[in-house]
């Protein structure tokens, strides 16, 4: 039974482990050739170790106008969606989980299955409303709607708030607290793990967003970083420029691999809540 045991791990282990290999190499590959030079890239054999090191990809990059105005459009984006969303989010959850409110499960339901909604569908009557109100070529259409919350955070929390007693609420209350009184001092600190953990993740997405900034930013200054790494691929491919395209990738991905790298414990954790709370 043991030796049967140690071999199913042995198996696993080595599954587990060519996984890793095919995931993580990719990456590295990326990082490597960012410090190559342009002849370095179609070296053969391949070389996974630049021989030597060059940061011309690197100093070129930041020579560029475009990823200034990149970082920061994504910084604004990014912080603003998420730190404000998560509060209103939070608001919700709670207000859906533990307020005594007419219909409350039926609009739940409702906002719950705008999820089934593909984005394609509400793509271009979005882009509409957005042109018609002078928010196209701005930040706004990528910032206003997160401000209001999302659904997916709502969600987890509002099923994390289901084990927290309604005594606790009501005792509350009868000391004279009031609904906001009563979140910020005592529901909030109860969910923050989760909340913490869903932030996190909410900031990659938003962070990693191409498709939305792709449809409503034109001009140069106003573009995210990703839609800025897109036009380099488009600009310098044919150059074969792919050191440069690369140290752009990776420039991109350093924050979210930091605050994935640094949050990690809070990620694995909102998994296993979502089992538990749930």
């Amino acid at each position: 039974m043991k030796k049967q045991k140690r071999i199913t791990d042995i198996i696993v282990y080595v599954i587990l482990s060519l996984g890793s290999i095919l995931m993580i190499g990719p990456l590295l590959w990326m990082i490597s050739t960012s410090l190559k030079d342009k002849t370095g890239v179609f070296a053969l054999p391949p070389q996974w170790i630049p021989d030597p090191f060059q940061f011309d990809a690197y100093t070129k990059l930041f020579q560029l106008d475009t990823l200034g105005y990149g970082i920061k459009n994504t910084i604004i984006v990014s912080l603003s969606v998420t730190i404000i969303g998560t509060i209103t989010s939070s608001m919700a959850a709670f207000a859906f989980a533990k307020l005594r409110m007419p219909f409350k499960d039926g609009i739940f339901l409702i906002l719950l299955a705008s999820i089934m909604i593909p984005y394609p569908i509400i793509m271009i009557p979005q882009f509409v409303m957005f042109s018609k109100i002078g928010w196209v070529d701005t930040l706004l259409p990528l910032i206003v709607p997160g401000l209001f919350g999302n659904i997916t955070m709502i969600f987890f929390l509002r099923q994390y708030l289901a084990n927290v007693p309604y005594s606790l609420i009501e005792a509350a209350k009868v000391d004279g607290a009031g609904y906001l009184q009563i979140f910020f001092k005592l529901i909030f600190p109860v969910i923050r793990p989760a909340v913490a953990a869903q932030f996190i993740l909410w900031f990659m997405g938003v962070w990693n967003d191409y498709l939305a900034p792709l449809i409503y930013l034109n001009s140069p200054e106003k573009q995210t970083l990703q839609v800025v790494i897109a036009n380099l691929k488009a600009t310098y491919a044919i150059q074969t420029d792919y050191p440069l395209i690369m140290a752009g990738s990776v420039v991109s991905l350093l924050p979210v691999l930091i605050v994935f790298l640094i949050f990690q414990k809070q990620i694995i954790e909102s998994v296993a809540l979502s089992g538990v709370k749930g």
